[in-house]
């Protein structure tokens, strides 16, 4: 069986050569016209690592991007975050005549360089969402990103003075704080599907609580829960914070404490013995966890009900 070919593609100029492009007027920044994209059959099922960043929206377009376990196509107006090292995986039906259009960011790291950007665009959390989830926007929020891709455009084909740099910065930061607003629509918006999450979130807490699991390996881990639901643990925290105001380390410990709240008031086990049977290596801790989230001690509680 043929393995997938991992390209990295180290320079903007060297994506430009491999995708058929122009040579970029500019060598740390470029926005790119997809529509003059060209796939060809060597390029086609492989994986690629990107040393810039990619911010794009592309439509109808004859490729599919796998980002991380999930495929996406592009008939409507969906935009990706890709940071410099992480891998994502392209396949183009090549049968298929492509309309496909749209444009595409690439900054190199070195253009950041010495300005504030530079440490700040680590923050912008959906660099990291690149594992699961795209930005779906409406056609007026596509207009409001185009007309700063072509601000963008504008400034570095004009003739680059000591203001020039400063300027595309800004407009780049504008760009992801627009992102981050659309972000926190979807949130809102693709209700049913964040909804949906919250029951798969609710029903693997319960059936860990009630495995054997919790014994075993103690409390789940953000990590795990993030990864059995096939979601980044980034935008499953940005996602429960919009919803329910809660981070998922406290949903974890919300059902801890009602699961604690049966034993103690349905058993006659000591509160070491609940300690231990909900993954507590100190039953300490787990007293002290009671009483910051109910304001009574274990005991306390129990006695409440007698």
């Amino acid at each position: 069986m043929a393995t997938t070919k991992t390209y990295r593609i180290k320079t903007i100029s060297e994506f430009h050569q491999i995708r058929g492009l122009q040579k970029p007027d500019h060598p740390l920044i470029s926005v790119v016209d997809y529509s003059r994209i060209k796939h060809t059959a060597e390029h086609n099922e492989h994986h690629c690592v990107l040393d810039f960043y990619s911010i794009s929206l592309k439509r109808n377009s004859v490729a599919k991007i796998r980002y991380g376990q999930q495929e996406y196509d592009f008939d409507e107006g969906v935009m990706f975050f890709i940071a410099p090292g992480q891998v994502f995986g392209v396949i183009v039906d090549m049968s298929v005549p492509s309309t496909h259009s749209g444009w595409m960011l690439l900054i190199h790291p070195d253009f950041l360089w010495n300005t504030s950007l530079a440490k700040t665009i680590k923050n912008y959390e959906y660099f990291g969402y690149g594992v699961n989830e795209a930005l779906f926007l409406s056609e007026k929020e596509e207009g409001i990103m185009l007309n700063i891709i072509q601000n963008i455009q504008h400034e570095y084909h004009s003739n680059i003075d000591k203001f020039s740099q400063q300027i595309i910065i800004s407009q780049i930061e504008t760009l992801l704080n627009y992102s981050e607003r659309f972000y926190h629509r979807q949130f809102i918006t693709r209700q049913k599907a964040n909804h949906q999450v919250l029951d798969r979130l609710e029903k693997l807490l319960t059936d860990y609580f009630n495995s054997e699991d919790l014994l075993k390996n103690g409390l789940p881990t953000v990590q795990f829960i993030s990864k059995t639901l096939n979601i980044s643990p980034n935008y499953l925290r940005g996602l429960l914070k919009v919803l329910t105001g809660q981070s998922t380390q406290q949903h974890i410990h919300d059902k801890l404490i009602d699961k604690a709240k049966e034993k103690l008031s349905t058993t006659n086990l000591s509160v070491s013995e609940i300690a231990y049977d909900l993954g507590f290596e100190h039953p300490q801790s787990f007293s002290k966890l009671f009483k910051t989230k109910t304001n009574f001690s274990p005991l306390e509680f129990r006695q409440s009900f007698n």
